[in-house]
């Protein structure tokens, strides 16, 4: 290769390097890049016993998030999981809810209880959950339309915050 055409070369490579990095998104504090391949799928009842499968999202992004009444992040954490819910059209972003390993009158008590008016899967028997493998309550995976996972958050979080908000609004749109 004679200098000139190492030149461009390089100038094309650098140039497709920055283009990549340019759509990667970064995170704000407290959600890491988690880029594990293709989300699992499963097929879940809702507590308005409703079937659900992780598949039927394509096309839109997902934030996946596994909870539980008894844990006290996801306790406070509830209320803001409904302002992100209240901001974000369902065709944008769909909101899933999994409560690991609890019956239904525990899961409808506990929602009505903090007023909360999202719905949640029932992974009754924890498969789902041992699937998946949160490593503690609440997890949160965001997926890609593609039905890739790209984001994780372990533990509770603000999600009504401006940061989280800005952070999906940029997904969602980009």
């Amino acid at each position: 290769m004679n200098k000139r055409t190492r030149q461009l070369f390089f100038i094309i490579i650098t140039s497709l390097s920055i283009a990549a990095s340019a759509t990667e998104i970064e995170p704000p504090f407290g959600i890491r890049h988690y880029e594990i391949g293709q989300a699992k799928n499963f097929n879940l009842p809702d507590i308005d016993g409703e079937n659900f499968q992780l598949d039927s999202t394509r096309g839109k992004w997902v934030f996946l998030h596994f909870w539980a009444s008894w844990c006290g992040p996801c306790q406070e954490e509830m209320p803001t999981i409904q302002r992100l819910a209240e901001t974000f059209d369902d065709n944008m972003l769909k909101i899933v809810m999994i409560n690991t390993a609890e019956d239904e009158d525990t899961i409808f008590t506990f929602l009505s209880a903090i007023n909360v008016d999202v719905n949640s899967l029932m992974d009754m028997d924890g498969l789902v959950t041992e699937v998946w493998k949160p490593r503690g309550l609440p997890t949160t995976f965001l997926i890609n339309p593609e039905g890739e996972v790209k984001y994780q958050a372990i533990g509770g979080r603000e999600w009504g915050n401006p940061i989280y908000i800005n952070f999906i609004k940029q997904l969602v749109s980009n």
